[in-house]
């Protein structure tokens, strides 16, 4: 299916940049939120983004124009009724996002494609909100969106082989590298990374080590970019917490229970960068 007119929900840290990845593909962006504000302030990132690059030599001043050209900013979801393909990217709330498919599906063409970056909620759960289930399937990218090449394509039971086929060549088109994976609580990524995730929070509740120390072993140790505690300030540890508790929740397992600390972080409002406190001060 060719798409003409694409659809952001969320103008936050990932909406910001999935609608920046396609405008830069050449595709028209229609991005939503439920505030003007909100849809302001996830312009004004995606700019920053494009002089950083026109600054290093990477981006040409008129294509930097013509990228934000192809975007437009809404507060009404029913304008999505013009797109093609939608990628909701709202917080990690299964509510929300249940309430997000079902209007969604009420306003949307019927072809329309409705996708949902969630991190961990089981794509077959959302896909039953609404009335084409065929057509709703996960399209999971990772933060920083703009830098990272992943996108995990999960199918739900019901996800057509024309959902899945169009999905992973958007993805190609976006220049990003995408993986299947079947559709389970946490998927791929988020059931790998989110435990490790919280063991490493674990030894700072069971004071095995300080923050830093964790940090510095998992870097040098095993040779990641960045340590699990800092990339959980990144990601935010409300939406850690809402993983784990996905994870948990799904497979009634006890190595999932989320670290009281975490819980205890976020219940206090420290929730990483976003807040500017999390297990740094930033």
């Amino acid at each position: 299916m060719e798409i003409e007119g694409f659809g952001v929900i969320g103008s936050g840290q990932m909406g910001n940049g999935i609608a920046q990845v396609a405008a830069t593909s050449g595709l028209k962006v229609l991005m939503s939120d439920i505030k003007q504000e909100f849809c302001d302030k996830g312009m004004a990132t995606i700019t920053k983004n494009l002089d950083r690059s026109v600054s290093k030599g990477k981006l040409e001043p008129a294509e930097r124009d013509a990228i934000l050209g192809r975007i437009t900013t809404t507060t009404d979801l029913g304008a999505m009724e013009a797109v093609d393909f939608v990628v909701e990217a709202a917080v990690e709330r299964e509510d929300l996002k249940f309430k997000i498919f079902e209007d969604l599906d009420r306003f949307c063409k019927p072809h329309t494609i409705l996708s949902t970056n969630t991190s961990s909620i089981p794509i077959g759960r959302i896909a039953a909100r609404t009335k084409r289930p065929d057509k709703v399937i996960g399209m999971h990218f990772m933060n920083p969106v703009p830098v990272m090449k992943l996108v995990e394509v999960i199918k739900g039971l019901p996800t057509s082989e024309e959902t899945f086929q169009t999905t992973w060549s958007l993805s190609q088109k976006f220049g990003k590298t995408p993986a299947e994976a079947n559709d389970f609580p946490g998927f791929i990524a988020n059931r790998i990374l989110m435990p490790m995730i919280n063991e490493a929070v674990f030894c700072v509740y069971q004071s095995v080590g300080k923050v830093e120390d964790i940090d510095t072993v998992m870097k040098l140790g095993m040779n990641h970019p960045m340590g699990p505690l800092a990339l959980a300030d990144l990601i935010g540890l409300d939406t850690c917490l809402a993983i784990m508790e996905t994870l948990y929740d799904g497979f009634k397992d006890s190595k999932y229970r989320p670290c009281p600390l975490l819980r205890k972080y976020v219940e206090a409002g420290w929730l990483g960068r976003k807040t500017g406190k999390g297990f740094y001060d930033y």
